[in-house]
């Protein structure tokens, strides 16, 4: 589980916009990009690259 103090700090590497964080599925969600970075063991894995783009409902 991540800290509120590290979520309170992060911003999306792509936009800087905020973050929500989906915790029974270990991500956190830009909902400006559309991007959702997955969090390994606790460190989440901030790399554009590797997010995982969606589409919302």
């Amino acid at each position: 589980m991540l800290s509120k103090t590290l979520l309170e700090i992060l911003a999306c590497p792509k936009c800087k916009g905020s973050l929500e964080y989906d915790k029974p599925n270990e991500k956190l969600i830009c909902n400006s990009c559309m991007l959702k970075y997955r969090i390994d063991d606790d460190i989440p894995i901030m790399l554009i690259d590797e997010a995982e783009s969606f589409k919302k409902s």
